[in-house]
């Protein structure tokens, strides 16, 4: 007899969230992490935890735009009901530019503006208005793109206050320790596969999408002669750039953006032009100490949006392509993955709700496995 109702493969961001959702719900969930407690090992331990769906507009698809700006409430509805204190700030963010990159700013306005239909959903600051809100840019820049809806949180903080909500809730934790489909198809009756990028290779012998990693790099610097109020980032002629101000004067600086699998260290090339971009941001950056440079790899689809599948002959529903976009959508994500789980648990028809998600259905073969 099966001691659980789900197993959850993977306790990164996304499966602490699915399995906080369904124990909420009165599940009896297991989770196997192979990174540690703290989310060690998982790429929402280096992510900067922007909640920053006007920017990301530029770039990414409607879809997850729109998961965004969903998620953007829900964040501070559960950040105000975790035991554990969470910081999140939702003081807009700003983007600046240097004068030679003038250029990279109408692009980006205007990217803006056709992702938004026109609406102007940001204010443009002159300098008078970067000095009364942000008084250490005052005279560095002549204008900015004032994002009044977004947020970030403190990535560290999140993962660890959902470890505790799990652990109060009953769910049994199993940390820095590995596991697979067959076990957990041993253990439970459903199988709740978020390991990211860890999970590639099961993904991609699966279904029509494929995953891959992209490299991102980011530095955490100490800062104690820095005071932002909110997220800046700088328009780049490869990437923006972004700091983010976390408690305590402590940045995190980001992120390069690579279509390379490798995630060794910081590379010098990037180290230099993240360095070299907050340098002019203020020059008192310049005393700043680097606690850490980290290359991450985060979970890409081909299609750029995050996709759920479900397999009911094998009783495994897996989501995954949450890109650099984790900690902005993953509470609509999750959300989605549990409705379409206990949709399955109890044989009715997939809910409408998450019918805007990429959902791949994974067909049976002669062996009652899956293509």
């Amino acid at each position: 007899m099966k001691q659980y109702d789900v197993a959850v493969l993977g306790g990164g961001l996304l499966g602490r969230l699915t399995a906080w959702l369904l124990a909420e719900q009165g599940c009896k969930v297991i989770l196997f992490n192979a990174g540690k407690r703290n989310g060690e090992g998982a790429a929402a331990f280096a992510a900067a935890a922007m909640l920053a769906p006007t920017a990301e507009a530029v770039e990414a698809t409607p879809l997850v735009v729109q998961l965004g700006y969903t998620s953007l409430p829900i964040w501070r509805q559960w950040v105000d009901s975790f035991p554990t204190p969470v910081f999140m700030q939702q003081n807009g963010s700003l983007i600046v530019w240097h004068p030679q990159d003038r250029a990279l700013a109408k692009q980006f306005t205007n990217h803006l503006q056709r992702a938004h239909q026109d609406n102007s959903v940001w204010q443009m600051w002159d300098k008078q208005a970067i000095s009364e809100h942000e008084p250490q840019l005052a005279g560095r820049f002549k204008q900015g793109l004032f994002l009044p809806t977004e947020g970030q949180l403190d990535n560290r903080q999140t993962l660890l206050a959902l470890a505790d909500v799990l652990e109060q809730k009953q769910v049994s934790c199993h940390w820095e320790q590995s596991s697979d489909l067959a076990e957990c198809a041993g253990l439970a009756h459903w199988t709740l596969d978020c390991r990211g990028y860890g999970g590639k290779s099961n993904w991609n012998s699966h279904g029509q999408s494929r995953l891959r990693g992209v490299r991102g790099e980011v530095l955490r610097v100490y800062a104690p002669d820095i005071e932002l109020n909110r997220p800046v980032r700088i328009l780049h002629p490869r990437y923006p750039i972004y700091i983010a101000p976390k408690q305590n004067k402590l940045f995190v600086i980001g992120a390069t953006q690579i279509e390379s699998e490798d995630d060794s260290n910081l590379s010098v090339r990037s180290g230099l032009e993240l360095m070299s971009a907050l340098h002019t941001v203020h020059s008192a950056f310049g005393e700043a100490r680097i606690l850490e440079s980290m290359a991450e790899l985060r979970p890409t689809l081909n299609h750029e949006s995050p996709e759920i599948r479900y397999d009911k002959q094998n009783h495994v529903v897996a989501v995954n392509g949450l890109f650099r976009h984790g900690f902005m959508i993953s509470p609509a994500v999750s959300i989605a993955t549990v409705q379409v789980l206990q949709a399955l648990m109890q044989q009715q028809s997939i809910p409408d709700a998450p019918a805007r998600y990429h959902i791949d259905v994974l067909p049976e073969n002669d062996n009652g496995e899956t293509d």
